[in-house]
């Protein structure tokens, strides 16, 4: 068959590509991948939801779709379904016009969690997928497909390692040389890069496009990110959050190849496309909470004992206006962090000489990649990490342990499972008000669990929240103790982006009520800009230090709305994009 050279890569031609001009040929047949109405339901009878509905797709041999979606929104269902994994109740899924009944090896997934086998190498974890793939194969042709693959992804120096020894990086570039060396027509990558940090994702991201250009597969992103989906792809298509997700607009990609990340962020087609899909995302997924409900709680006249003037009748948790900008609130000198080596024979200073001064009621973003000491500099200031040189300084008290009066949100909320969300927050309340009554505790415990959107679930138990939820638990617990200083580590991370973004404006709603003093440790350019008035950049570690301060003048309150349409938006951006470029080549 002469269209079989165009449509599947055979085993005898499998180390060369097929050449791409053939291509356009395909392109006039009918479509290589086709979903035709499916419709996709889990559970029975009452208990019936549909999580698809109504899909039909249409994509070439070649070409690279990036479907956006949020959490809950069918993501990996669709992807399963394409795979094989899963039976659409209706409706068909076609390859070159033929349904696809199963799971088949010229249809490869690389899921969000690695799947590898702890007790085998590198090589023989994608060795695995290539014995099976190949049987017919001599051992040292399947060794040769084996290591160019493995070499393909950056990992020939870890060829040998488990992965225990590997970084999530690196046992995510495993998976993809696993479904890459099986040689698949198909690449189905479902949030492949999510649980990454920036610089490993974005490493990732050039390498997965260097071998579609190279191998010109067929490949679908599943992605949570407008960013990562214009940067990759022929065509971004949107998912509409279920239930019954429903497929949105599709938005065609006319950038040039190969893109650059700096240079995109000049390119006028590139901000117009960001600002229309995260628009549309926005427009169809936001849930606003009912604002009536919210102004019907008071904050009782009570100030937490961590105040100076908590026995003041002052109204609570709302600092005095007049003492807000106050200057060398928050100091920090010479602050360094000290640890020994794994080898117990020597040192290594990860943060050097971090030095800077904070105003009261300022809020701070530090920024910086893995590894940079962000989290370490926010950890001695909340006083869980010891200094080693230097010092830390708040409202003229040097900080020398932890306490209530530092508020901390960390990536993953530290709840009690079994206690419901009101008992989560009123543990900390009790601690900081023991002066107020049983019914002001309790509503100060509800004024911010109904600030956060949650003034409907707060009796449920943490164990039955949505990581969504709980984070918003954590926001409100934090704000709930009336702190000096609130501090937030990465509070987003773990999030898909809607409800990131539902998040940021919950945090900073709050924040504009209460101006405390706020430092976020994050790895998100945008989210950086979006919340902070000054941006800290931070140098790559060891011996890391502060390497740029950029100040944010754009007016409050904010939307990222209102940040896509300000003119000098994309100048900020791009001062930290370039920051963080520079740092990565120092590496």
């Amino acid at each position: 068959m002469k269209t079989s050279r165009l449509l599947r890569i055979d085993d005898e031609s499998i180390d060369t590509p097929a050449p791409a001009a053939p291509l356009a040929k395909v392109h006039s047949l009918k479509p290589f991948l086709q979903l035709k109405n499916v419709y996709k339901s889990y559970g029975e009878g009452k208990g019936k939801t549909p999580v698809l509905k109504n899909i039909n797709l249409d994509i070439e041999a070649g070409e690279f779709i990036a479907i956006v979606g949020f959490s809950g929104s069918g993501k990996t269902t669709l992807i399963s379904t394409i795979a094989g994994l899963i039976e659409a109740d209706s409706g068909e899924v076609l390859k070159q016009g033929r349904p696809i009944k199963g799971p088949g090896p010229d249809r490869c997934v690389v899921f969000q969690n690695y799947s590898l086998l702890p007790w085998l190498t590198v090589f023989d974890n994608v060795a695995l997928a290539v014995d099976q793939r190949f049987k017919d194969w001599p051992a040292d042709r399947r060794k040769a497909h084996t290591e160019k693959y493995v070499r393909m992804v950056n990992l020939g120096a870890a060829i040998t390692k488990k992965p225990a020894e590997l970084s999530g990086g690196m046992r995510q570039r495993v998976n993809v040389a696993r479904a890459l060396a099986a040689n698949p027509d198909i690449l189905l990558l479902d949030e492949p890069l999510s649980a990454l940090d920036a610089l490993t994702r974005g490493k990732l991201q050039d390498e997965i496009l260097a071998i579609w250009q190279a191998e010109k597969k067929t490949v679908i992103l599943i992605t949570n990110d407008v960013d990562e989906a214009i940067y990759m792809a022929d065509r971004v298509i949107a998912l509409n959050p279920g239930p019954g997700a429903t497929f949105g607009p599709s938005f065609k990609i006319p950038l040039a190849r190969p893109r650059g990340r700096t240079a995109l962020n000049h390119d006028e087609t590139f901000k117009k496309l960001r600002a229309e899909i995260t628009r549309y995302l926005m427009g169809v997924g936001m849930q606003k909470a009912d604002a009536s409900d919210k102004e019907n709680i008071v904050l009782p006249d009570v100030r937490p004992n961590t105040s100076n003037d908590w026995k003041l009748d002052i109204s609570a948790l709302k600092p005095k206006q007049n003492d807000l900008g106050r200057p060398r609130y928050l100091e920090f000198s010479q602050l360094s962090k000290i640890y020994p080596t794994p080898d117990g024979k020597g040192t290594v200073k990860v943060v050097d000489g971090f030095d800077m001064l904070a105003k009261k009621g300022e809020f701070i973003s530090i920024i910086g990649h893995s590894g940079c000491g962000k989290s370490t500099v926010l950890s001695m200031t909340a006083g869980l990490t010891d200094v080693s040189e230097g010092g830390i300084v708040l409202d003229n008290k040097e900080i020398d342990s932890a306490g209530p009066d530092k508020g901390v949100v960390f990536q993953s909320p530290s709840l009690f499972p079994w206690l419901t969300a009101f008992e989560n927050v009123m543990i900390g309340v009790d601690n900081v008000y023991p002066h107020a009554s049983q019914s002001e505790r309790d509503d100060i415990v509800e004024y911010y669990l109904t600030r956060v959107g949650l003034a409907d679930a707060m009796d449920k138990k943490a164990a039955d929240l949505s990581n969504g939820m709980r984070q918003r638990v954590g926001i409100a617990r934090a704000f709930a103790l009336s702190p000096k200083l609130l501090l937030l580590d990465e509070p987003f991370g773990m999030l898909d982006s809607l409800t990131r973004w539902e998040l940021q404006e919950v945090l900073m709603e709050v924040w504009e009520r209460t101006h405390v003093t706020a430092i976020v440790v994050t790895h998100d350019v945008d989210e950086a800009i979006l919340l902070a008035d000054r941006v800290v950049m931070m140098t790559n570690g060891p011996h890391a230090k502060i390497g740029k301060i950029e100040t944010i003048d754009l007016p409050r309150p904010r939307t990222r709305q209102a940040l896509l349409d300000h003119p000098d938006y994309y100048q900020y951006r791009e001062s930290l994009l370039t920051f963080l470029a520079e740092c990565d080549h120092t590496h």
